[in-house]
């Protein structure tokens, strides 16, 4: 690893992308709260979204912290906390390091796994510093290839809209400046830094190992699609805009069909008569929308359309006490006429 030979707070305008530095500084601008944290692994991506916040910050008046978190994958991991600890100190940021242990049991997958272990140490993390605000550096490539994976494994009109800019995960709140700026930009501003500071961004081989499946897209999808049809990546960014877009209006008409079906105050349960009176379509809109209302991953198509047999069969006042739709650590159950939500055993 290289180190820095200067901190860059001793260098103003280190980073002069306008096209790095102004979606940066807009999202900046409009979180009110005084702590902010960005998710920093050391790489090229996480590394420079900590240099270019670091250099706008004191306009904003506030405080920056690098959190990192250590999934234990690769040989490297204690070197590549080590040096972008390092980076945090230069830029005279807190430093703030996350052990988390990956079970390859889980069923997921690797990339799965990691990818939750990440988030809930952040959540955590959040919570004990009281820090509910946290930058990531996806871009325009990442958001490019999630999409791409989505398609492949077979994503409804919420997952084919890809990342969001702002999205909430319990009390954090997660943004990403950059997901319209090419990675290009980012990899040539990391080479102007090591050429002013001698940083080098870590490489993590696992980027390019073909065993892992974003790994496999990027290395034997995306040169193919890049030469055959270059302008993909657009093309499917419009797609997201357009699959958001209506994700929204199902959202809008998931929450009137459930005020319909005379939804609680408290969310938990509506009239299975109500529902029944639907068409059978936004019979399974509502019940996405019921679920990320509290938050619950949506179930599989299998599972969901299994569901809404379930559901149309049982006794129109919900007497069947057979019904019990297990998913997610809780449960669906219908009575006295209600279709409701448990998350306890006794059922």
């Amino acid at each position: 690893m290289s180190r820095i030979n200067n901190p860059v707070s001793d260098q103003a305008g280190v980073l002069e992308d306008t096209t790095l530095l102004g979606p940066l500084d807009t999202v900046l601008s409009t979180i009110d709260a005084r702590n902010i944290a960005i998710g920093v692994s050391g790489g090229a991506d996480s590394a420079m979204l900590l240099i270019a916040a670091a250099q706008i910050v004191s306009q904003h008046k506030k405080t920056l912290h690098a959190v990192h978190v250590h999934h234990g994958l690769v040989d490297a991991a204690d070197a590549w906390a080590a040096h972008t600890a390092a980076l945090a100190r230069q830029l005279g940021l807190a430093f703030h390091f996350l052990p988390v242990r990956v079970t390859g049991d889980s069923g997921k997958g690797t990339e799965a796994a990691a990818r939750l272990a990440r988030y809930t140490a952040f959540q955590n993390w959040a919570v004990n510093h009281n820090c509910h605000h946290m930058l990531l550096a996806h871009h325009r490539d990442d958001q490019a290839e999630t999409i791409l994976l989505r398609l492949l494994r077979g994503a409804g009109v919420q997952g084919m809209s890809g990342m969001a800019a702002h999205t909430q995960r319990g009390v954090l709140q997660l943004y990403r400046p950059w997901l319209d700026v090419d990675r290009s930009r980012i990899l040539n501003a990391a080479v102007h830094y090591e050429a002013q500071t001698g940083w080098i961004p870590v490489q993590d081989p696992t980027n390019r190992d073909q065993k892992y499946t974003r790994a496999a897209v990027r290395t034997l999808l995306t040169p193919i699609l890049n030469a055959r049809w270059p302008q993909w990546q657009g093309n499917l960014l419009r797609h997201a805009r357009v699959m958001a877009q209506s994700s929204l209006l199902l959202q809008d008409l998931g929450e009137m069909d459930l005020r319909h079906c005379e939804l609680t105050e408290d969310g938990i349960s509506f009239s299975l008569a109500r529902w029944r009176q639907l068409p059978q379509h936004r019979q399974a809109n509502v019940l996405r929308q019921w679920l990320q209302r509290h938050h619950i991953p949506m179930p599989t198509e299998a599972r969901l359309n299994q569901w809404l047999r379930q559901l149309r069969q049982v006794h129109a006042l919900g007497h069947d006490r057979n019904i019990l739709l297990k998913h997610h650590g809780c449960h669906i159950v219908c009575q006295r006429g209600q279709v409701r939500l448990r998350w306890d055993d006794s059922v």
